[in-house]
Parts: C-alpha cells; sequence; structure tokens
C-alpha cells in the first residue's frame, strides 16, 4: 500500500525558504509520476508541480507562479522527494499536499488532481508580509 508522508512546513516572512519532504513508501520511483499541490482556505487544489522519474532523466514540470522559485528534486538513498522553496511570497500560503501516480504521464503535463492516484495528509505552510 502507498503511503506518502509530507514533512517541512511553517511559517516565515516573505523572502524566505521552506523545503518540503513526502517521504513514500510502498512507491517505485522508477517510470512513475509525482506531484505537490498546494490549497489555500476557500480555494481550489492548485498544482505546484510534477516530475516524470523514468530511465532517460527525470523530467519536472513547473507552475507559472513558482517557477524558478521552487526546485523539485529526490533523494534515490531515502525514499524522498522534495520541494524546495525559495523567496517565498505571502500568496504562496497554503496547505501542500504530495501525490503519487501509477506510471509516468506523457501526453500533457501531469497537472491535475485526477492524473495522481495517492496523497498526502498535507503540510502548512505560512508566510507572512
Amino acid at each position: 500500500q502507498v503511503q506518502l508522508v509530507e514533512s517541512g512546513g511553517g511559517s516565515v516572512q516573505a523572502g524566505g525558504s521552506l523545503t518540503l519532504s513526502c517521504a513514500a513508501s510502498g512507491y517505485t520511483y522508477s517510470r512513475n509520476c509525482m506531484g505537490w499541490f498546494r490549497q489555500a482556505p476557500g480555494q481550489e487544489r492548485e498544482w505546484v508541480s510534477s516530475i516524470n522519474f523514468d530511465g532517460g532523466g527525470n523530467s519536472a514540470y513547473y507552475a507559472d507562479s513558482v517557477k524558478g522559485r521552487f526546485t523539485f528534486s529526490r533523494d534515490n538513498t531515502k525514499n524522498t522527494v522534495y520541494l524546495q522553496m525559495n523567496s517565498l511570497k505571502p500568496e504562496d500560503t497554503a496547505m501542500y499536499y504530495c501525490a503519487a501516480r501509477n506510471g509516468a504521464y506523457y501526453y500533457r503535463v501531469p497537472g491535475l488532481p485526477d492524473d495522481f492516484n495517492y496523497w498526502g495528509q498535507g503540510t502548512q505552510v505560512t508566510v507572512s508580509s
């Protein structure tokens, strides 16, 4: 059974940095896809980033709102993925969710909640101005 556990959220001031972690169990990274989403109160779940893991290299995608500030990476030895968030803005405040999919997705950028099969419980990020 796949389990995803996020950590690393917290409160920071604008311009600061945070690194979110997502520890996956029961999940194989090879030729699969993972993503990060976020949801602010009263808002729909919003796609942040996705990455396809395949033998030829990992293809990462980012929402325009975070491109250049956020980086999605993986530690093979720890079965953990990370979302490094720099230059944080108050509008980045949200609950952040890690998601995983059975199989990589190449038809388009995997950025819809329905593209993913498994979800973590979320970790809160609050950015103050």
